[in-house]
């Protein structure tokens, strides 16, 4: 893909060098902003590109931009295809059925975040849940084992759930592994794998909205 993309213009760089283990991401992070305005306040048309979609789990994206229009510079997002959009496409979900909840692995460890059994969950960077150094490019089984007892409040450890990860190249396919919730903290995952929670129970219907709305139908509302 960086050898396409040199194709395109003859100033190409790549960020991935920022990247450094043991390193916090969030220092990786600063230094991708940072080189991007450096040319932007050179008086150079820059254009950042990164897998995905730009503004999904894509910190630097939003706060270049953010520097960028705050300095009276212009500044915009392309959309692009995520791994959210793969993954409706590979699994055959429509978010329209059931409903969606999406969230990080770890936001969903620290803080106290409600989920709907009866709708699908989807907890990103499963492979990194636990991690509050944003250094480390994986997590152990103990942080898994904590994750789990935590979903155990809403669901049944032989839940089936599927791990996900969206195929990066055009020559490779997806991952789509379905196992127990229980087996979670012993599954190969790494930072792109995505941890899919199918519905696990029926939801429940507003009764009293319901009759409200048959009453308004009635009334020829």
């Amino acid at each position: 893909m960086e050898l396409w993309l040199a194709k395109m213009h003859p100033d190409v760089r790549s960020l991935q060098s920022y990247y450094c283990e043991g390193k916090s991401r969030l220092e990786t992070y600063r230094q991708m902003v940072q080189a991007m305005l450096v040319e932007v306040r050179a008086g150079k048309q820059v254009c950042g590109a990164f897998y995905g979609h730009p503004g999904v789990f894509t910190w630097p994206a939003h706060k270049a931009i953010e520097m960028a229009r705050r300095e009276g510079y212009r500044a915009h997002m392309e959309p692009g295809v995520s791994a959210a959009d793969c993954l409706y496409a590979d699994l055959g979900i429509d978010p329209g059925r059931y409903g969606c909840q999406h969230i990080e692995a770890s936001q969903f460890m620290f803080y106290r975040r409600r989920v709907d059994p009866s709708g699908y969950v989807f907890l990103w960077q499963i492979g990194v849940a636990g991690d509050r150094s944003f250094a480390r490019f994986a997590t152990g089984t103990e942080h898994r084992q904590l994750l789990l007892e935590l979903l155990a409040h809403d669901y049944d450890a032989a839940h089936e759930v599927i791990l996900y990860r969206a195929a990066n190249l055009p020559i490779s396919g997806p991952r789509i592994e379905r196992i127990p919730l229980g087996s979670l903290p012993g599954a190969q995952l790494d930072m792109h794998t995505t941890l899919v929670i199918p519905p696990s129970a029926a939801p429940a219907p507003r009764t009293e909205v319901l009759e409200r709305l048959r009453a308004l139908e009635a009334a020829g509302a």
